[in-house]
């Protein structure tokens, strides 16, 4: 039989005496408070954490992808759909016709990247290393935003009067004797919809590029330059590798954005071009659910591939 727990006579501030559990005697409370409780408890508390996310995605994202697939082994005709499993959208979908069209797609993307790449690390690099103050970064950044505080059909619009045939552009450059006859390439063409394209979606790029380059140790680059590092083996030994997370997340935004998007060719090429995103709209507008399905899933699996891409090169968990 264990002997009961010793205890000692303490003095009480202000007078008396109160018994105290020896060091020795286990408390009544042992394996409860901070870091106690159930075993199974404590295995089970992070997915019980983590479940509200989990059905939030669900119920949001991982539902109505698996009705897509679904619907797209349906069958239709013109009055109706019928619940199956065929693969003809499928087929249809990878014909030569669709199969250049992913290809156009996937020229727009990689335009559409590399020239929003060029202009969102030069405005990022200008806004983080040759403004003085964190007030002038805000206000200049700022101003790069004044454009989005519009509607992207608006600002497409926009382009029109001045691209057009007797467009301000073409009338300058006549006016100036630089051209003899308008440019017919500026608007309703594949250069119309890259530059829509760019002026959309290159703050997709800037601001991410920025905020990596706002984190990057000035020290470093002080160190570089004492050991004799000219200003381009800074940029390129430096500031570049550390800001590859931002590069990476601004790809995957400006990437993702124009594979999907439909208004800006429809618009901007005058219905001389296609993409991914205006065959699918053009599908549901003939109420041909399943062959728009069909082409929504691959589109999808296209771009998780692109996005699984950059994410192996670059580590962008750096930057979350």
């Amino acid at each position: 039989m264990s002997a009961p727990p010793s205890t000692v006579t303490l003095p009480r501030k202000g007078g008396g005496n109160f018994l105290a559990s020896s060091p020795t005697s286990p408390s009544p409370l042992a394996g409860e408070g901070r870091g106690g409780g159930s075993p199974q408890l404590s295995r089970i508390a992070p997915y019980l954490q983590a479940a509200p996310l989990v059905a939030v995605l669900a119920a949001f994202l991982l539902v109505p992808i698996a009705t897509i697939l679904l619907v797209s082994f349906w069958d239709y005709d013109q009055y109706q759909l019928v619940p199956g499993f065929v693969l003809s959208n499928y087929l249809d979908a990878l014909s030569a016709v669709t199969f250049h069209t992913y290809l156009n797609s996937l020229k727009f993307a990689l335009l559409t990247w590399l020239f929003t790449l060029a202009i969102g690390f030069t405005v990022a690099h200008f806004l983080a290393f040759h403004v003085a103050t964190t007030k002038w970064q805000m206000v200049l950044f700022l101003v790069c935003t004044i454009p989005f505080w519009t509607s992207n059909i608006i600002r497409m619009i926009s382009w029109i009067p001045f691209l057009g045939r007797n467009g301000i552009l073409n009338t300058t450059l006549q006016a100036l004797h630089l051209i003899e006859s308008p440019l017919e390439f500026l608007l309703f063409s594949d250069f119309a919809v890259i530059l829509a394209f760019v002026h959309l979606y290159t703050l997709f790029m800037v601001v991410p590029i920025f905020n990596s380059m706002m984190r990057i140790d000035r020290r470093l680059i002080e160190a570089a330059v004492d050991c004799g590092a000219s200003g381009f083996q800074v940029l390129r030994e430096v500031i570049v590798p550390l800001a590859k997370p931002g590069i990476a997340i601004g790809s995957i935004f400006v990437v993702t954005l124009v594979m999907g998007d439909f208004v800006t060719v429809r618009l901007m090429s005058g219905g001389q071009s296609a993409s991914v995103g205006l065959i699918i709209a053009n599908q549901m507008s003939l109420l041909q659910y399943p062959a728009a399905a069909a082409n929504a899933v691959i589109l999808l699996v296209v771009v998780l591939i692109a996005v699984a891409a950059m994410i192996r090169v670059v580590d962008i968990r750096k930057e979350l």
